[in-house]
C-alpha cells in the first residue's frame, strides 16, 4: 500500500492513499463498493441533464462538496481500521510506504506530520457521525414528497459515512505511525514535479519544461522558504496543474482531483487570511490617525 504525502502549502498537507484492490478474481466487488458506484455513476448521469431537479442537485451537491476540507477527502482514501487489516499489518501481510517530496519536506517531520493528520480530526469525526445518523432519521418524512428523493436523508446518510471512512481511515493511518509500520521514501520525482510546478505559469509549461538539477531543486526549496519569512506566512507548494501531472507520473488519476480541491481550498485560505491581515492593518492606522487627532484637539 502507498500514501502519499502532498505538501499543499508550507502549513498544510494532504494525505492520499493508493486505493487498495482486495476483490479476489472472479468475485464480485464489496457491497460497498458496488453502492459507492451506482451513486457515482447515477451523480455522474444527473451532472449530464441540461436542466431539471437532477441537474439543479448536482450544481449545488458540488459547491458543498467543494466545502469539506481536503484534509477529509486524503483521510478518506485510507482504508478503514478493521480488525482483519490490522492484524494484516502487525503480521507484516501488509507493507505501506510513504512518498513525500523530500526537498520540500524534511524527512525527520514526515512521522510527526502523519501522526499529526490521523489524530487531529478523530474527535470532529467521530462526532459529526453520529450527529448525522441521529438526524438521518428524522428525515424520512421527506420520502413522503412525490418524484424527488429524500435529498435531506441521503446528504445526512453521505456525511456519516464519509465521516466514518475518515475517522476509521485516521485510525489505521495512527496504528500505521504508532507501530512503526511504515517506510518513508523522499521521492526525487516528487521533487521534480513539485519544482516544475513552482517555476512553470502552466501545465503546458510544466510539460515542456526540462527536468531540474538537484541545485536547483534545492534553491527553489529555499526561495519557498524565505516567502514563508521564518514560518509566519503560509506560502502555496502547488498549483493546480500539479495535479494531474502527478496523478499521471504515479499512474494514479483518482488522485488528481483530490490535489486540484486541495490546492483550491489552500489558495482560498491564504487570500482571506492576506486580505485580513490587510484590513487588520487599515483599521490600525485609521486608528493611529483618529488618535492624532485628538492629541492636537487636546493640545488646542
Amino acid at each position: 500500500m502507498r500514501l502519499f504525502l502532498l505538501p499543499v502549502s508550507t502549513r498544510r498537507t494532504l494525505i492520499y492513499c493508493e486505493r487498495v484492490q482486495e476483490q479476489v478474481s472472479g468475485s464480485k466487488p464489496p457491497l460497498q463498493e458496488r453502492i459507492i458506484n451506482k451513486a457515482s455513476t447515477t451523480w455522474a448521469g444527473w451532472e449530464k441533464a441540461e436542466k431539471g431537479w437532477q441537474k439543479k442537485l448536482t450544481v449545488y451537491g458540488n459547491q458543498v462538496f467543494k466545502r469539506i476540507p481536503f484534509e477529509e477527502w486524503g483521510l478518506k482514501t485510507i482504508p478503514p481500521a478493521t480488525k482483519k487489516r490490522l492484524e494484516d499489518v502487525d503480521n507484516g501481510k501488509l507493507k505501506v510506504e510513504c512518498y513525500f517530496p523530500g526537498a520540500f519536506l524534511k524527512e525527520s517531520k514526515v512521522l510527526g506530520l502523519l501522526q499529526r493528520l490521523a489524530t487531529e480530526r478523530q474527535a470532529l469525526h467521530r462526532k459529526r457521525m453520529w450527529q448525522c445518523i441521529v438526524w438521518a432519521p428524522v428525515t424520512i418524512p421527506f420520502a413522503l414528497v412525490p418524484v424527488i428523493p429524500n435529498i435531506p436523508f441521503f446528504y445526512l446518510v453521505f456525511r456519516a459515512w464519509s465521516h466514518y471512512k475518515a475517522l476509521y481511515g485516521g485510525k489505521l493511518l495512527e496504528h500505521l505511525t504508532a507501530h512503526n509500520h511504515i517506510k518513508t521514501v523522499a521521492s526525487a520525482k516528487m521533487d521534480e514535479m513539485y519544482a516544475v510546478g513552482l517555476i512553470s505559469p502552466t501545465r503546458e509549461a510544466t510539460r515542456e519544461a526540462t527536468v531540474p538539477t538537484r541545485d536547483e531543486i534545492g534553491q527553489i526549496a529555499r526561495i519557498v522558504e524565505t516567502q514563508t519569512e521564518g514560518g509566519k506566512e503560509d506560502a502555496m507548494l502547488l498549483q493546480k496543474w500539479n495535479g494531474k501531472l502527478l496523478a499521471e507520473g504515479f499512474n494514479l488519476p483518482e488522485m488528481e482531483i483530490e490535489i486540484e480541491r486541495a490546492v483550491e481550498q489552500a489558495e482560498k485560505d491564504i487570500k482571506s487570511e492576506h486580505e485580513l491581515k490587510e484590513e487588520k492593518q487599515e483599521l490600525q492606522g485609521a486608528s493611529g490617525k483618529v488618535a492624532d487627532v485628538k492629541v492636537q484637539e487636546t493640545k488646542k
